[in-house]
């Protein structure tokens, strides 16, 4: 997909003034944070399974490559083949390689955020490949020419009257002539477009929501089941994966997954669970003739080193995405590239760069519902003021926002300095304003009052307020 982070202010505005983003915003939103809520209450040890899994991901990285080994040895074991990428080149390479060994001309895909963060739809149909996507999220918005826009609900920025629209466009040629508006007839549509693909695919290729070392194995969780044909019918099972997808035992991913889809869909567990070990074996009645897994590193090695290795234990739930009240407001498009929400503003800059994607880690209000919502107890405020400490090091904030942050710094290093401006400011305010109760214009206040206006205050700061109640 187009890189487009480093618009991201000119992204925003675009978004906030589309009112059928807006729409399918506010509908299709609905529901994750009461259900994750209520999910995590019907189970009594769910903060002890979140310190688990957290501990589980933790002593993971800290060994990873000693579980990297092991993984690739029971691949192996098992008939399959691991392919290491160092980065997306060689990942898009290593598939296309493997699909011209199969003389592949039709291949089926599960969802699979690593196939998007290295551009894998646009490099098979270059080559000539006719590529399908199977999840009923992706599928709308391969038809749309689209990027996914959540990570586990691709096309939650869609109305339901686009999407009854583009399938019109798109299957009418196809034989299907009426246009559906009830969401059961539109699945219902898509599955018998998509019934035919997966009966003739030459090769599958899923992602993996975790990798296990001691068997070899990869696991999908999904709700539609077409990660299981994807992964079954075609003659050659390819799964792309990051290198910290992978976890030791089976165990430990039954820990992990206990907490994942209460996270992300507030469900006890997704409709399908589904463990591949290599490829078909004698006396199997279905399965591919090889399976193959890339390994993908772009940038996740380096990670490892720093003090942002924490944000390598994300497992894709997408929780801190429904929690937060900016993704809420401008969809996952605005952040320009793969991983939006409070986890892509950590895990972009650090894979794409901070200069072109300086303006992510400022989007966020710091109000730690992400954290708090974290399966794995990622520090992702934490990390997205380290990340605006690192701009402000390395000269990347622009001269308005240093010269108020060295402001600012000066005047809260000196307590009774900070104390008589911050008075004399919320006073004189509380004067101007005293009339309307309201500013619709402010010097340095612009990026407010652009879109709403700002309540006057109350002619006491909240410092002298505390005081006084403290006091009494």
């Amino acid at each position: 997909m187009q890189f487009t982070s480093a618009d991201f202010q000119r992204n925003v505005t675009k978004a906030l003034n589309d009112p059928h983003l807006q729409q399918a915003l506010k509908r299709g939103m609905h529901g994750f944070v009461d259900k994750r809520a209520e999910a995590a209450a019907a189970v009594p040890e769910f903060e002890r399974l979140r310190d688990e899994a957290r501990e589980i991901k933790d002593h993971t990285l800290k060994y990873l490559d000693y579980y990297l080994e092991r993984f690739e040895e029971s691949v192996i074991r098992s008939g399959g083949h691991v392919h290491w990428a160092a980065d997306a080149i060689d990942a898009r390479n290593i598939v296309l390689e493997i699909c011209r060994k199969a003389n592949a001309r039709s291949i089926t895909k599960g969802k699979s955020m690593a196939g998007e963060e290295i551009d894998l739809n646009e490099a098979l149909e270059a080559q000539g490949f006719e590529v399908v996507e199977t999840d009923l999220g992706e599928y709308i918005i391969q038809l749309a020419k689209e990027p996914p826009s959540h990570i586990i609900a691709p096309a939650v920025h869609k109305t339901r009257e686009q999407v009854t629209e583009l399938f019109h466009q798109h299957h009418r040629a196809l034989g299907f002539e009426q246009r559906q508006t009830e969401v059961t007839a539109l699945v219902d549509e898509a599955r018998q477009v998509l019934r035919k693909k997966f009966l003739h695919a030459d090769v599958g290729i899923t992602g993996a929501n975790f990798l296990i070392a001691e068997t070899g194995s990869n696991v999908i969780v999904t709700n539609e089941g077409n990660g299981d044909l994807t992964s079954t019918i075609p003659r050659v099972h390819v799964v792309t994966a990051g290198l910290e997808k992978v976890v030791p035992t089976l165990e430990d991913m039954t820990v992990l997954m206990r907490v994942l889809a209460r996270s992300a869909t507030g469900q006890e567990a997704s409709t399908y669970t589904t463990i591949f070990t290599g490829p078909r074996r004698e006396g199997d009645e279905d399965g591919p003739e090889e399976y193959h897994v890339v390994l993908i590193d772009s940038g996740r090695t380096a990670i490892l080193e720093t003090d942002f290795k924490e944000i390598l234990r994300c497992i894709r739930c997408g929780a801190c995405l429904n929690h937060c009240p900016v993704w809420s407001s401008v969809g996952g498009h605005a952040y320009g590239w793969v991983y939006s929400g409070p986890m892509g503003a950590v895990l972009t800059p650090l894979l794409k760069g901070l200069e072109a994607t300086r303006h992510l880690p400022n989007a966020c209000t710091l109000n730690g519902r992400c954290e708090q919502n974290c399966p794995v107890r990622i520090p992702l405020p934490a990390m997205l003021r380290k990340l605006r400490h690192r701009q402000y090091e390395d000269n990347l904030t622009g001269a308005t926002t240093r010269y108020g942050l060295n402001v600012w710094a000066y005047l809260a290093k000196r307590p009774a300095l900070y104390r008589l401006v911050t008075n004399v400011a919320a006073r004189t305010l509380f004067l101007l304003g005293k009339r309307r109760g309201r500013f619709s214009r402010l010097p340095l206040a612009g990026g407010w009052t652009r879109g709403r206006d700002l309540p006057a205050p109350q002619g006491a700061t909240f410092h002298s307020q505390w005081r006084a109640r403290n006091s009494s």
